[in-house]
């Protein structure tokens, strides 16, 4: 793709990244044939391809872009399944991130839509501003249809029910049990400590009896994705630099074999720190090392190799690969062979390049493309009779079930029951679960 973009534009590092893309499309197409809202609404202006000819128009005008190119901008997921498909390794995910960053800055929204993008960039990465937020629903779920769209999509996820804060997401260490294989520190997240805190738990328990020290290191607690997709660069990385600096603390101390991340938003994000800081002088090297050293918990675990199973598993697992696992961090087996080394008839869902409209806080913007990528989702799921669903990532977690009636967890839940941690909350009454698990465990039935 030619490109026109002034001496002065490219004097920034942004603009020079974002030429070096457009200039590697060759518009062939392959891209909308994996995209969800060109799936769904069949309009080139909502492909990579058309969202690619805008954001390129877009940025070589400069200046504030018209609404109609915003509202293309927003409706994409960042799913980054175009990015699997393309056969020329166009890199659309910094191209719309730049995107996005230039339309926070030039574009003016709607009062209530500004508010709205306002609210959850404060409120989301700030566990102690979530619980409250999600405690006060509560107040407004009786008068959810009387309130704007936005804010019934809020409601409409928010858990009735709040766990408290967790102890394991206090600083400190986690010894390993056993003789110490590995020393690696856990993001402990912001949105996914208070919706989930069984997740991290379940992780540390995991990885503990594996034989690796999980430190929470203090003050790495988010890792600015979510202020990121949004085009809050400056938060993003006021965000990253915290997280980057706790880290650094621990490398130069005991020392670190990997940074763990347990949710795969986040995890792409983190990766990308290396990219994320190129140019910034104070932390370009630090957040380089911080990237290689990221990895997603499956990736250390098959790494280690899973322990035998110590519960008699057998049942149907559908496994849900969250974009940002299979696309962002192109972790595909994996998961899968962790959950079948578990004991789990592991089944692939149709259409599972197809996004399930979580992506961040879009179910949140734009709630009803988000609803009816969730409607198919969970209609492909169904469709594997599956007994339960495991995925790596809260947010697709959070999104699936809200539309379905079968327990779904975080992969790592399923693999620290069959390893010997407790059986999930989610699966207590599940009958194919609770009646498998009175059988006994595995030496045990081999007796």
């Amino acid at each position: 793709m030619q490109t026109n973009f002034s001496l002065a534009q490219l004097a920034d590092a942004d603009y020079r990244e974002s030429e070096s893309i457009l200039r590697a499309c060759v518009h062939c197409g392959f891209c909308t044939a994996t995209c969800p809202t060109y799936t769904l609404l069949g309009d080139e202006l909502d492909s990579p391809r058309g969202r690619i000819y805008q954001i390129k128009d877009m940025l070589e005008t400069g200046g504030a872009p018209a609404p109609q190119v915003v509202k293309h901008v927003d409706r994409c997921l960042s799913c980054l399944s175009c990015m699997t498909t393309c056969p020329s390794g166009v890199h659309y995910m910094h191209l719309v991130d730049h995107a996005r960053a230039h339309i926070e800055k030039t574009h003016v929204r709607p009062p209530a839509d500004r508010a709205a993008r306002e609210l959850l960039a404060r409120v989301l990465p700030n566990p102690r501003l979530f619980r409250l937020a999600l405690m006060g629903a509560g107040i407004g779920r009786p008068f959810a249809k009387l309130l704007p769209e936005r804010l019934r999509a809020m409601l409409t996820l928010a858990p009735r029910d709040v766990s408290a804060p967790s102890r394991s997401d206090l600083p400190g260490s986690h010894p390993a049990a056993g003789p110490r294989r590995k020393r690696v520190a856990l993001l402990i997240g912001c949105a996914q400590r208070v919706l989930a805190p069984q997740i991290n738990e379940a992780t540390i328990r995991l990885l503990t009896r594996h034989g690796v020290e999980v430190v929470v290191s203090r003050q790495a607690e988010c890792c600015g994705a979510l202020t990121h997709h949004l085009g809050k660069e400056d938060l993003a990385k006021a965000s990253a630099r915290r997280t980057i600096d706790a880290w650094t603390r621990e490398l130069e101390g005991d020392g670190l074999d990997a940074v763990i991340v347990n949710a795969s938003g986040c995890g792409t994000t983190v990766k990308d720190y290396g990219f994320l800081f190129r140019e910034d002088r104070d932390y370009a090297d630090k957040a380089k090392r911080i990237a290689g050293l990221a990895r997603d918990v499956t990736e250390i675990l098959a790494e280690i190799g899973l322990m035998e199973p110590v519960v008699a598993t057998g049942q149907a697992v559908a496994y849900h690969s969250a974009c940002s696992m299979q696309h962002g961090q192109k972790i595909k087996n994996p998961p899968r062979d962790l959950l079948r080394a578990a004991g789990f008839q592991v089944r692939e869902v149709p259409e599972g390049h197809l996004c399930c409209g979580s992506a961040g806080t879009y179910n949140l913007l734009q709630s009803e493309i988000a609803t009816q990528l969730r409607d198919r989702k969970v209609r492909n799921i169904e469709s594997t009779r599956a007994d339960a669903i495991a995925a790596g990532n809260l947010g697709c977690i959070t999104q699936i079930a809200s539309g379905t009636g079968l327990p779904i967890l975080h992969t790592v839940e399923l693999l620290d029951w069959a390893t010997g941690g407790p059986m999930p909350d989610a699966l207590k009454g599940e009958e194919v679960f609770v009646e498998r698990n009175k059988k006994g465990t595995v030496s045990e039935l081999a007796q």
